[in-house]
């Protein structure tokens, strides 16, 4: 028995640290350059093969990962992930900037809905300065017919370089941000076919803006803009039909002067700056709330005393009484009040000794046996045994 026992209890420990341990992938290793948009694209291929039970050919099992950086809950500032459903592919991708040039370990963690199992990897970022230092020219697109997770795909994200190229003729054109509309501010779209939440993608270029882009930006768009009419402007063909993009949500950017031609606002994370934090201020001063508790708790209650004092007056002090009203009521009429009383009882009393009963009503009565009408106040010479047919009768 005691060897059944230990068997068992090695069984049920074998069981559950095989699902406690988590398989692991080697390390990978990527590379950022500041100023210039990071993609990776988590490929569920890699994590399926390396569940345990399922060894052959991956199947269309959900998976979701949960990103973050090494020995913190959650991914650093300029990075973002986001994966639609548990069976399309997830996307890592952001844009660094000068604070973060240096290593930055980020794990990545995959879960099988279907059976539990879990797969980690490490991926080693090495984030590079720009070599080509700051891009001065630099325009905001608004795409409102793509999803992000969309435009991060190859293809899509390549086709839209192409029609950048074919608007903006340069040698440094590069793509500096992607970040959806939902991060801007934008609403969750309605739930109709083919609705989608839209893209901001951020390009830039030593060179300056093209004439289509300044022409976006003239005073006659912007007023067309103002009653919702579309811009007009020689380059749509450049990225219809595949990208609407919104013309009057264009966003022009000249870091060579200092005014530039509109004003981007910065959206922050809402996350501060490492190393600061919140002081406040020790030298506020005193207040006193004597004041406030007269207002708040004693006026209440003198007015409540007031109206209390209104309604004992009323029912109290303004009461008649029966005495009080006996004493102005007149004597006369107090004997008029009693006489009549008194007669009606008298009257009452003689009609309760009669032999006959009194009838009901001074109308003519009708005899069912003869048919005769008989007037009960002139005529009162009938047979008693009448009496319950005339009562019937009425």
């Amino acid at each position: 028995m005691a060897g059944q026992g230990l068997t068992v209890s090695c069984f049920l420990a074998v069981v559950l640290f095989s699902g406690i341990l988590t398989a692991s992938l080697p390390v990978l290793q990527l590379s950022a350059v500041v100023g210039k948009i990071f993609i990776h694209e988590l490929e569920r291929e890699g994590f399926e093969y390396s569940f345990t039970e399922h060894p052959e050919p991956p199947s269309d099992s959900p998976i979701t990962f949960h990103a973050n950086l090494l020995d913190h809950p959650d991914l650093p500032w300029w990075l973002r992930y986001i994966q639609r459903t548990p069976f399309q592919t997830g996307y890592l991708y952001g844009s660094a900037t000068d604070k973060e040039v240096g290593t930055q370990t980020i794990e990545v963690t995959a879960y099988n809905r279907y059976t539990y199992e879990t797969v980690r990897q490490t991926m080693v970022i090495s984030i590079d300065p720009s070599p080509d230092g700051e891009i001065p020219y630099q325009a905001d697109f608004f795409v409102k017919n793509w999803n992000v997770e969309e435009v991060l795909a190859t293809d899509v994200y390549e086709l839209f370089q192409q029609a950048v190229d074919s608007m903006w003729e340069q040698e440094g054109f590069v793509v500096i941000n992607i970040s959806s509309a939902l991060d801007r501010g934008g609403r969750v779209p309605l739930p109709i076919e083919n609705r989608k939440e839209g893209v901001y993608i951020k390009v830039g270029s030593k060179d300056p803006f093209t004439e289509c882009l300044t022409e976006a930006k003239s005073p006659e768009n912007r007023y067309r803009c103002k009653l919702e009419q579309h811009p007009v402007l020689t380059c749509y063909d450049s990225f219809s039909p595949r990208f609407k993009v919104d013309w009057c949500n264009l966003t022009l950017i000249d870091l060579t002067d200092i005014n530039t031609t509109e004003t981007v606002p910065a959206y922050g994370d809402g996350v501060l700056d490492p190393g600061t934090e919140f002081n406040p201020p020790d030298d506020a001063p005193d207040r006193a709330f004597f004041y406030d508790f007269l207002l708040t708790f004693l006026l209440p209650l003198l007015l409540g005393l007031l109206l209390c004092l209104i309604l004992a007056y009323i029912m109290c002090g303004r009461r008649e009484g029966v005495h009080q009203r006996d004493m102005k009521t007149s004597d006369i009429q107090m004997v008029h009040h009693h006489t009549i009383h008194n007669n009606t009882e008298e009257l009452r009393d003689m009609a309760a000794t009669r032999d006959v009963p009194r009838p009901l009503s001074t109308l003519p009565m009708f005899n069912v046996r003869t048919g005769e009408r008989i007037n009960p106040m002139q005529n009162s010479r009938y047979d008693s045994a009448q009496v319950p047919l005339i009562l019937a009768q009425q």
